[in-house]
């Protein structure tokens, strides 16, 4: 009893096509997120400040901010006013704490600031 060997070759092919039609379709949609990645949130909302956090001062300040290359935050609202934080965060340090201002938008260093007065 032989089989036909091109019906297994042609199974594949058709998974494979329908497959690069799903991803295809997937893929127009995440262009399009790309494309406008504001469009789903609010006008004026404000990220949560762990997240600004981490994208922006977890590699010098450490993930539990205990330092690293840059000073331990875990008590910097006892040290530091909410104004001097946020002046901080804004225009940096001559020790080597870059201007944020650039980076994050006045939201972002305001949300930041508090966030980081409130650790004491």
């Amino acid at each position: 009893m032989k089989r036909n060997p091109i019906i297994p070759f042609a199974l594949i092919a058709i998974v494979g096509i329908l497959a690069v039609i799903v991803i295809s379709f997937v893929g127009v949609n995440q262009r399009e997120q790309i494309a406008n990645p504001d469009e789903g949130q609010e006008e004026g909302a404000v990220q949560d400040p762990e997240a600004i956090y981490e994208a922006s001062c977890l590699g010098c300040h450490g993930t539990d901010l205990s330092g690293g290359a840059g000073p331990a935050l875990s008590t910097i609202g006892s040290e530091l006013s909410l104004d001097e934080i946020k002046d901080i965060i804004t225009n940096g340090t001559d020790g080597g704490m870059p201007a944020q201002s650039g980076t994050l938008s006045p939201e972002e260093i305001t949300v930041i600031s508090e966030w980081l007065s409130e650790k004491k």
